[in-house]
């Protein structure tokens, strides 16, 4: 990994394993769970709502400074449609909390939120439907702060690790909040405006739930089912790994079975109105022409084989030579990579995290 306005294209690391090698298990690991209420809560759009839930895990626990400040405290934050408990995955877990670990649950306290819209917290399923506040990743990255320092009481969290839309919403606090964090990882994403193919295959799934006659104006009684697969293909295709899926499922038979397979699970559970909002969400996001407010140290990292964020994009080398503390990489394709995805296999970047954990150790 270079420094500076260099760019670095580093090999994955190794196969782990044959891809017909069972899945371990996952570790039962001690989270905790809460919710903390955000009073009168004011939404960019000039909405308010007067409590908004937000519902976060932990791991580890706090531990205090000399000043009594909290100075342990990492937040990961998840990605569109996601929650804090995809964080507990073996992929990533198992490889980040244990003893001696980067992110040992025995020295650092782990932060999962839900973000507004999301899993546990406040979001227009719970009865408001479209009559929800419009929110936006400003938004989002103010009630995550709040979360932080009222209800969990860290005022400054050692690090900022976030995929997909956590990624984007760490270049959203970095320059919201550019003291807030000491050290941020944003994984799978570009600091730039959501347009061309990226807000493309967004509003494709938002049309396609809204053509849907069962949807009804946002007023269902029951899920649109038509609407929702379609917004789920688009969404299984737009995160797909093409080396990874062609050497796992290289039939005709094996691959349409697995697409099929996947998305039918994924809307399972699955309310129409949260996935318009969530998709919707990223309208605003913009961090380009603040990059040079963004002071905090940063290690940003994309895959070449993400179809979101694709690695002939031109952002990345101009986006260095404005931002002085960070640096950049992009993983290599192989048929172990994953895409988008590949932002939660630790495998592949955990080394990263612990040379951006070293060189921010003191502030």
């Amino acid at each position: 990994m270079l420094a500076g306005p260099a760019l670095a294209q580093t090999a994955a690391p190794p196969p782990a394993a044959a891809s017909t090698a069972p899945t371990p298990a996952p570790t039962r690991w001690p989270v905790a769970e809460a919710d903390h209420i955000l009073r009168d809560f004011a939404f960019q759009s000039g909405e308010r709502l007067s409590e908004l839930r937000m519902h976060y895990r932990t791991l580890g626990k706090p531990h205090r400074d000399a000043s009594g400040a909290i100075d342990n405290a990492i937040v990961v934050l998840h990605g569109t449609g996601g929650t804090g408990a995809q964080f507990l995955q073996p992929q990533f877990a198992d490889r980040l909390y244990g003893p001696g670990q980067p992110l040992d649950i025995g020295k650092y306290w782990i932060i999962l939120p839900d973000n507004i819209g999301h899993g546990g917290s406040s979001k227009p399923s719970d009865g408001l439907r479209i009559r929800f506040p419009a929110y936006d990743y400003d938004d989002m990255v103010d009630a995550q702060v709040r979360l932080l320092a009222e209800g969990l009481g860290v005022a400054h969290p050692r690090l900022v690790f976030g995929t997909s839309m956590g990624c984007m919403h760490g270049f959203v606090m970095a320059e919201r909040h550019p003291d807030f964090a000491r050290a941020l990882m944003p994984m799978a994403c570009e600091p730039v405006a959501i347009a061309g193919l990226n807000r493309m295959w967004r509003q494709l799934a938002i049309d396609g739930i809204k053509a849907d006659p069962a949807w009804a104006g946002g007023a269902y009684e029951a899920q649109p089912a038509a609407g929702l697969r379609t917004a789920a293909s688009l969404l299984f295709v737009a995160g797909g790994a093409p080396l990874y899926l062609q050497a796992t499922y290289p039939s005709r038979a094996a691959a349409s079975a697995y697409a099929q397979e996947r998305v039918a699970a994924s809307i399972k559970g699955l309310d129409a109105n949260d996935l318009i909002y969530q998709l919707d969400a990223s309208r605003n996001y913009n961090p380009w022409p603040r990059l040079e407010a963004i002071r905090a140290p940063m290690t940003w990292i994309n895959s070449a084989d993400d179809f979101i964020n694709p690695r002939g994009l031109p952002y990345p080398a101009e986006a260095l030579k404005r931002m002085p503390s960070a640096r950049f990489r992009m993983i290599a394709e192989t048929p172990e990579t994953r895409g988008h995805g590949t932002h939660t296999w630790a495998k592949f970047w955990e080394a990263d995290l612990l040379e951006l954990l070293k060189r921010t150790e003191h502030p």
